[in-house]
């Protein structure tokens, strides 16, 4: 089987030097290599397909046969790496903290430990307020961008 910290190490070696990021690397117990990528201005399909030429050169068949997929990390799919939150300060993400609890609101700001969520609250017989809602990243079961169509 191939292991995950080898892929994983091939990654890092071949994006050290060019602006993108490892979001995740899956490996299989029949060898499905997937691996997510993504770029601050937003990754290509040419930045995928070198990303899998290169992996592909790296592991040899011969000794061990394996499936692989390169892609980007989904606008449906959690934030996994702080690389994730810093390319969306500014945006509208829903969070779910560790108890269930959701927010919406914009992502304002990031800290070592985690992140601060301007939020709309409004209390009974009041009107909304902006309040900043911090999170530690340990708190949090998920974080997603909002989706949204302006008309």
């Amino acid at each position: 089987m191939i292991e995950k910290n080898r892929v994983e190490k091939l990654i890092k070696e071949y994006i050290s030097d060019k602006d993108i990021f490892l979001v995740d690397v899956k490996v299989s117990s029949t060898n499905k290599i997937s691996v997510l990528a993504n770029k601050r201005d937003g990754i290509t399909i040419d930045d995928c397909v070198m990303i899998s030429r290169y992996l592909e050169s790296s592991l040899d068949r011969e000794e061990e046969d394996f499936e692989l997929q390169v892609s980007s990390s989904g606008l449906d799919m959690p934030f996994l790496v702080r690389e994730q939150y810093e390319m969306n300060i500014g945006k509208r993400v829903s969070v779910i903290d560790n108890e269930g609890k959701k927010y919406k609101g914009i992502l304002a700001s990031l800290t070592d430990e985690g992140f601060d969520l301007k939020c709309n609250k409004r209390e009974r017989g009041k009107r909304k307020q902006e309040v900043s809602v911090p999170f530690c990243f340990n708190d949090v079961r998920s974080v997603k961008v909002v989706i949204t169509f302006k008309q």
